[in-house]
């Protein structure tokens, strides 16, 4: 359980450092009822000036 509390914030914070924020990024708490773990990471949802920005980072980040 704790590995993907620690990937989450992970995660938030390398979007942070490329200026992007997912307002509802978090755990999927619901999964942790499910039979087969491990639990998800919800990545929520953004507005297109967000989604734009994160395209660019990974573009960049894959060389592109």
């Amino acid at each position: 359980m704790d590995d993907v509390h620690e990937c989450t914030e992970g995660l938030k914070a390398a979007l942070r450092e490329n200026g992007i924020t997912l307002p509802s990024l978090g755990v999927d708490l619901p999964s942790f009822a499910g039979r087969y773990p491990p639990p998800l990471v919800a990545l929520g949802n953004c507005n297109v000036a967000t989604a734009r920005q994160l395209t660019e980072a990974l573009h960049k980040a894959a060389g592109q």
